[in-house]
């Protein structure tokens, strides 16, 4: 029975923390690492990573994860988007289900993420946003009928705004109880936040 496949983005050079956040520490290992297994024990059939800066030092870590790859995006300055779109042919013609779709720097726990995945998976809606307080979050389950659209995002329209903008009819907002879901590590004073809260 096909599953989800997850696109972690990696590639991005982390320039307002100062340092990869992927290698941050997180729960007595590194960010990445605890993204994976996340994933991995909330249900994710395999997770590809999108790798670009400094891809070299990230490589090892994924491939220690069973279930766990990368891809490489040689573009990843021209933005998020050429990322998400390298995570997407990575998956083209695997057997899955649904696409989840996480950064790095948006660390989740195994239970938040499989909430969300069992969710999506008994609706009928194409799009699953987590909500916390009215406010979108990550990660967002986008059913894999959608891929083809994925594949054709381009920065100036907005990237994956643009696809969830029309398929708004057929999108659940699923709001939960769990603050983590709007996490964002840009910068150290978030990081520090986030680790302060202990989630």
């Amino acid at each position: 029975m096909p599953g989800v496949g997850a696109i972690l983005l990696a590639a991005g050079e982390s320039s307002r923390m100062g340092q990869l956040k992927a290698l941050l520490p997180w729960q007595n290992t590194t960010l990445l690492e605890h993204q994976l297994r996340s994933l991995m024990d909330a249900g994710v059939q395999q997770v590809v990573v999108v790798v670009g800066h400094d891809a070299d030092r990230l490589k090892p870590i994924i491939e220690s994860v069973e279930g766990a790859g990368w891809t490489l995006n040689h573009d990843y300055l021209q933005g998020k988007t050429t990322s998400l779109k390298s995570g997407v042919a990575a998956l083209a013609g695997e057997p899955i289900s649904d696409v989840l779709l996480l950064n790095v720097d948006q660390p989740r726990n195994a239970d938040t993420v499989r909430t969300l995945m069992e969710r999506h998976q008994a609706s009928s809606f194409r799009i699953t946003i987590p909500t916390h307080g009215g406010k979108g979050g990550h990660p967002i389950l986008i059913a894999a009928e959608l891929l083809p659209e994925l594949a054709e995002i381009q920065e100036e329209s907005q990237g994956l705004k643009a696809v969830v903008r029309r398929h708004a009819d057929t999108t659940e907002r699923f709001g939960m109880d769990d603050p983590s879901v709007l996490w964002d590590l840009n910068t150290q004073e978030q990081y520090q936040k986030a680790l302060d809260a202990g989630l």
